[in-house]
């Protein structure tokens, strides 16, 4: 929730999303221990896990804690105001949420046979499954890409006019042209076939 000044009437358009004041007299109060946390962490002689749960431990009761809290509301609402303000930076975040999403589509179809759980106990079982996991999605993002690249050189080599900027808009997290399902036959002495872009690049293996 957002921070407000006055009542909620006074901000009706947006009043579902505010909360209740600053608490300014807690920030002052408990400014000269924010001030010593930030100065342990800045050197270094307090790891900040320890410091997250030592505060975690106590939110209600730390003065700290609450105080912490406090602040974070004032960058939230700082944050959000820009976010009223400013058409671009609704649109940067969406264009980042957007890839985000598109990952955990993509791990979510890859990582059909447990339906996206990892039932694992032990952590080394946990940690392997999860780089499994890295990999198939690091295999598909390079296939794509090189294969996206390839497209639109043969495009422009055709005549087709593709501007740089519209690359920016491409994703390399498709996968609806591979088959994620089914059996895979891995023959060593097959040779790899590349398009010609990587084929004839002086720095492809």
């Amino acid at each position: 929730m957002l921070a407000q000044r006055g009542t909620a009437n006074t901000y009706h358009p947006i009043s579902p999303m505010l909360g209740n004041p600053i608490d300014s007299a807690l920030i002052r109060e408990a400014w000269p221990e924010l001030c010593r946390l930030a100065r342990t962490l800045r050197a270094g002689q307090t790891p900040p896990v320890i410091v997250l749960r030592k505060l975690a431990a106590y939110p209600r009761q730390h003065t700290v804690a609450r105080a912490l809290r406090e602040m974070g509301r004032i960058e939230r609402t700082l944050y959000a105001v820009e976010w009223f303000q400013q058409p671009p930076v609704r649109r940067r975040v969406a264009h980042i949420l957007n890839k985000g999403e598109g990952k955990n589509n993509l791990e979510q179809a890859v990582f059909a046979h447990r339906q996206g759980k990892v039932h694992d106990r032990s952590i080394d079982d946990q940690i392997e499954r999860a780089s499994g996991l890295n990999l198939v999605l690091a295999a598909i993002v390079l296939w794509n890409t090189v294969y996206l690249g390839a497209a639109v050189e043969a495009a422009r080599a055709a005549g087709h006019h593709i501007p740089d900027a519209y690359l920016a808009h491409l994703s390399p997290l498709g996968w609806e042209h591979i088959n994620l399902t089914g059996d895979f036959v891995w023959r060593q002495r097959r040779p790899l076939i590349l398009p010609p872009l990587v084929r004839d690049s002086p720095t492809a293996p």
